[in-house]
Order: structure tokens, then C-alpha cells, then sequence
């Protein structure tokens, strides 16, 4: 058993040489210190922790401290502590700026980022909406969205092209329809006229009036003093 557990040591000391993430090197190294502390001489007194092979060793939990003791009663052995393996949640940079044409075919969206690898784009396509990804670019990741597009496109045609400075999205039009604008926006009826409301038919004449009696000569104005009262009386009557 004490030959079983050098030959663990070199395997563990092995993994660690080339192990590169944090948490990997941290669990070998726990592991390593416990076959350390384990003695050496005698070959039946401490069986290799479960920890190590395939097949696991029962267990007695003991619910007072703790330590871990073996079902064989012949050891005791600290309680192992398993890392846990946590994903970091990834940040995103919004992408803002982009162009757009479209023909009756397709509308493509352009957006200047260098550096974007095929494999690291992640796309999300629906009737009325789509989101990319772009993971690992020069260390950075970024997004960008339109939840809501002008008109409906063909989600199953979409695609994304890489170009060694720009990245192109074809976005297949579900019909031929001319697009206003890349995002949907909410058409505004135009407001009806109140067709029962009279115009003043004199309302243009006597602003032409007023004009004429403020920037005419002594004649012009006397003329113009006399239409106006005759305009008014004759709308009097």
C-alpha cells in the first residue's frame, strides 16, 4: 500500500506541473498535503483516500467533528475538501456604432471590430429580433442587440460574416418590403382635420392689409383705412 501511495504522489505532483487554472492547482495540492501527512512504513494501517481511485471507500461520518473516519477503524483522516469549480459570469461591452443598407433581399448590418474569431460568436435569431456575441476579442467581449426590428425576417437564413476589420449580419427579409429604419418604430396616425371648423375666408386679405397700411406712404395708408372700414361694415350688416 505504502508503494500505492508513492506512485499516487508522483501522478499528483505530475498533474500539478502541468495544471494552469487556479482552483485545479489548489485541489492537487490538497490532495498531495493529505498522502503527505499519511504514513509511509506501515501498509495496512492507512488505505489510499477514495479521493484518489476509482473505487470509493466507505465512509463513516462522524457528526461531532470534523474529521472523517474510515469504516476500517484503523485511521483517521481529515474531512477532504473538494474545490468548487465556479464559472465567472462574463462582462460585455455594448457595441453602439454600426451601419446598415438593405436591397429586397437581405438588410446587412456592419459593424468595425477587429480581431473577431468565427468560432467565439454566439447569435440568437427571431422573427422580430436578434442578439451577437463576440467572446475573447483582444480580451474583451461585446454585444450588441436590436430587440425589435423594423419588419420580420427569415431567422433560419441569417448569418454572420467575419471580415479581418468588420463583421457583417445578413439579415434575410421575410418580404420584399422597403425598411424605413433597422429598429421598429411606432407609426403615428396623422391628426384628422376638424372639418367642421369655418375658416375666416378675410383672415389672409386683412393680414395683407395691415401690411400694406404699415409700409405704405400717407396715400396708401388712407387707402387702405377706407377697404378696411368698408370690410368691416359690410361684414356688420
Amino acid at each position: 500500500m505504502a508503494d500505492e501511495v508513492a506512485l499516487d504522489l508522483v501522478e499528483l505532483y505530475h498533474l500539478k506541473s502541468i495544471a494552469t487554472r487556479p482552483h485545479i492547482i489548489n485541489f492537487i495540492s490538497s490532495a498531495i498535503r493529505t498522502l503527505e501527512k499519511m504514513p509511509q512504513g506501515d501498509a495496512t494501517a492507512v488505505p489510499t483516500p477514495a479521493l484518489l481511485h476509482d473505487k470509493p471507500v466507505p465512509f463513516n461520518w462522524d457528526q461531532d467533528n470534523d474529521n472523517v473516519k474510515l469504516s476500517q477503524g484503523a485511521a483517521t483522516l481529515p474531512t477532504p475538501i473538494l474545490a468548487t469549480i465556479c464559472t465567472p459570469a462574463r462582462h460585455y461591452e455594448m457595441l453602439g456604432s454600426f451601419g446598415w443598407e438593405q436591397n429586397n433581399i437581405d438588410v446587412k448590418v456592419y459593424m468595425y471590430l477587429k480581431g473577431v474569431d468565427q468560432e467565439k460568436i454566439e447569435t440568437g435569431f427571431t422573427p422580430s429580433s436578434f442578439f451577437i456575441k463576440f467572446h475573447d476579442v483582444e480580451g474583451m467581449n461585446y454585444k450588441f442587440a436590436i430587440p425589435a426590428l423594423h419588419k420580420e425576417i427569415v431567422p433560419a437564413n441569417c448569418r454572420v460574416i467575419t471580415r479581418p476589420e468588420k463583421v457583417v449580419i445578413s439579415l434575410v427579409k421575410a418580404s420584399r418590403d422597403y425598411w424605413l429604419d433597422l429598429k421598429f418604430k411606432e407609426e403615428r396616425p396623422m391628426p384628422m382635420p376638424n372639418w367642421d371648423e369655418e375658416p375666416d375666408p378675410l383672415a389672409g386679405v386683412m393680414g395683407i392689409m395691415k401690411n400694406m397700411y404699415e409700409e405704405g406712404d400717407p396715400e396708401m395708408k388712407r387707402t387702405v383705412a377706407k377697404a378696411w372700414t368698408e370690410a368691416k361694415f359690410g361684414r356688420n350688416r
